[in-house]
């Protein structure tokens, strides 16, 4: 207790962010750190915990709080990095539950362009415990439960690599059973999708509102623990990063330019139908099923479309194409002559 500050939960309750949504002031980055300091190690009240997470969510984190809780998360991380630059995919590790799973053939098909790629998840995650990369890969027959160094050595040996939360980031996978009494997300959901197992330089996500976008651009300029040059985020299907057929907007950040925003029309690259088209019985299951039969060339029809544009977000992010046109070019190809099919393969096998 003596290494904390003077700001136990109780206390920023009580004079900082306990208010109300209108009343309530934010914390100073001091502030917030102590108080991710608190959590990780178990410290407060479960009922006051409780009330901390929800006036949170009501008020609404600031850049500045977000930055001290990932980097308060990321002195306990142990990453794994490899000696290759990814693109880290930080997908909402409570899952989905009505359409498939794109990512993990979209980042198999952009590791065969050449563009290395990694995703991270939990298992069954609070609040929603639906199904996440993690279960995805296992229907696969992809071994996901690896220590974080394992993790690098996947990505280096077949350009695409999982790292598994309880393995690289314990400390937040122990308040499993804190969050699954809460009932709704907390900002622990947003952070620990900013965790950034492999060191990357690009981070790709997703995003229900565009503001979203710009406070998690916002948290990582502020963050002293990730030094990133690229952000690529946009409106995924059930907050994932799975790109959402129709007209959707598209955000892009650099460190040179700063953020940029655009809308796409994802009928222009061919991906010309709708998010019903995409839904899945078997989250799990057909996803690992359609990834096959898109990567083996099974499957032309629009779930090879639909896999071929989310691999071209992930080239273009990793900076190997100047346009998404360009990176479905390369994605195509990817699947067409086989490369995409031998990628799974030695996930497989590694």
């Amino acid at each position: 207790m003596s290494d904390y500050g003077e700001w136990p939960l109780k206390r920023l309750m009580t004079e900082v962010v306990g208010s109300g949504t209108k009343s309530a002031e934010d914390m100073t980055r001091e502030q917030a750190t102590e108080a991710m300091e608190r959590i990780l190690d178990d410290e407060p009240d479960p009922t006051t915990l409780g009330a901390f997470w929800l006036a949170n969510r009501w008020k609404h984190n600031t850049g500045e709080e977000l930055a001290a809780y990932v980097d308060a998360m990321a002195d306990r991380v142990e990453t794994g990095v490899p000696d290759v630059d990814p693109v880290d995919c930080g997908a909402n590790y409570d899952g989905k539950e009505r359409t498939a799973i794109l990512g993990v053939a979209a980042g198999v098909v952009a590791a065969a362009a050449g563009t290395p790629v990694v995703v991270h998840s939990g298992d069954r995650v609070p609040t929603q415990k639906n199904d996440a990369y993690k279960h995805v890969l296992d229907e696969l027959g992809v071994r996901t439960v690896l220590r974080p160094a394992k993790s690098a050595a996947m990505v280096e040996e077949t350009g695409f690599g999982f790292y598994y939360q309880p393995a690289f980031n314990p400390a937040v996978d122990d308040l499993f059973d804190r969050r699954d009494q809460m009932g709704v997300r907390t900002f622990i959901n947003t952070v620990e999708t900013l965790a950034n197992p492999a060191g990357a330089s690009v981070h790709l996500g997703s995003f229900y509102h565009l503001s979203f976008a710009k406070k998690v651009v916002e948290t990582f300029e502020r963050s002293e623990a990730h030094s990133l040059d690229r952000v690529i985020m946009f409106q995924g299907m059930e907050g994932y990063d799975d790109i959402r057929p129709g007209y959707t907007k598209f955000a892009e950040w650099t460190e040179a330019e700063g953020l940029a925003s655009d809308e796409i029309e994802t009928a222009a690259y061919g991906m010309d139908f709708e998010t019903d088209d995409l839904s899945v019985e078997d989250v799990a299951g057909d996803s690992a099923r359609l990834t096959r039969e898109v990567l083996t060339g099974d499957r032309t029809d629009h779930w090879h479309d639909a896999v071929a544009l989310n691999a071209a977000v992930r080239i273009y992010a990793g900076g190997n194409v100047d346009t998404l046109d360009a990176g479905l070019d390369a994605a195509r190809t990817a699947i067409d002559n086989g490369s995409a099919a031998a990628v799974l393969e030695n996930l497989r096998g590694f």
